[in-house]
């Protein structure tokens, strides 16, 4: 039977039930072939083992095979997430009657916080830009509304004027897996993006297909993501800033200031739009210091309370 028969449906899923992005499909079609060529060698004849066939240990000792083949873990760790995925759904679809996946472990990979910049770094980066022109005006808005709303680059490129409130200042945006959310927008980032909005952005010229973008590049196309990057690398060198910045930084640094500042953690989870609470944890770590103020500020037993003196009419050895 050819595997084709359960890659399809599951090609489906991903794009259809999921909405992944056609990159995001392919890489979970790569590492399901890599799986496929594997039992293929470990199979005596031309088709190698079908999924019904495969238990918990065939798939233990293809993650070995890639280790001893100089796979590193993070790979290793990607490509078990795409297997366990793949026979999460022949299960649940009542293809397997077992996952034979279910009971595999992924490595647990420590991943690298990006830099936060302080509040005193955003402001000089925003103090920089040359807001007579039309360019540094419309830069202003760009990285106060990163900086506001959270927002991943992806969602501030497509960010469509539609899809303004900002008469009660929310903004709509369409997140990963064409997923809607609605975020506020703070009250410094609404004032440049009114001011980009009504006095710059009529001068671009707009190319058919981006009448609608709120962000646009002198030629009247949306921007890059790679001209986001370039515009936030430039103000952080301008700045003399020498942490490794990138959009992402600003939207780390959104979250963890917010939760410093006492925000309730579910709340940020909606505001950066993620499905899993975990996925915020990880965004929004704070350093030991803030979480010792955090005891000292607000745990009932905080200080210590004063011991009662003696009574000098008991004796001590009594």
């Amino acid at each position: 039977m050819n595997w084709n028969l359960y890659l399809k449906p599951f090609e489906n899923h991903l794009r259809l039930e999921r909405g992944l992005a056609h990159h995001s499909i392919e890489a979970y079609l790569r590492d399901i072939q890599k799986l496929i060529q594997f039992l293929t060698e470990l199979s005596s004849e031309d088709q190698p083992l079908q999924p019904a066939d495969i238990g918990t240990k065939h798939l233990q000792n293809f993650i070995i095979a890639l280790g001893k083949a100089g796979v590193a873990e993070t790979s290793q760790a990607r490509i078990l997430s795409g297997i366990k995925s793949f026979f999460k759904f022949l299960f649940e679809e009542e293809i397997l009657e077992d996952d034979p996946s279910a009971q595999l472990n992924t490595p647990r990979i420590a991943r690298k916080l990006p830099d936060i910049l302080e509040v005193t770094e955003i402001d000089q980066m925003l103090s920089i830009i040359d807001l007579s022109k039309a360019e540094g005006a419309r830069n202003r808005a760009i990285l106060e509304i990163l900086y506001s709303s959270g927002l991943r680059v992806s969602e501030l490129i497509e960010l469509k004027i539609s899809n303004l409130y900002l008469d009660i200042g929310f903004l709509k945006i369409t997140g990963k897996g064409n997923k809607e959310r609605f975020t506020p927008i703070g009250e410094e980032a609404k004032h440049y993006l009114q001011i980009y909005l009504e006095h710059i952005r009529p001068k671009y010229p707009v190319k058919p297909k981006f009448e609608d973008h709120v962000f646009l590049n002198r030629s009247g196309a949306k921007l890059s993501r790679i001209m986001i990057f370039m515009i936030i690398k430039s103000l952080a060198a301008q700045a003399g800033i020498l942490k490794n910045i990138s959009p992402h930084t600003l939207r780390h640094s959104f979250a963890t200031h917010l939760l410093e500042g006492g925000a309730d953690l579910r709340a940020i989870q909606q505001m950066l739009g993620h499905e899993s609470i975990t996925t915020t944890e990880i965004y929004t770590h704070l350093d030991t210091a803030h979480l010792r103020q955090v005891l000292v500020d607000f745990h009932p037993r905080r200080t210590v309370a004063a011991s009662p003196k003696p009574d000098p009419g008991l004796d001590s050895n009594s």
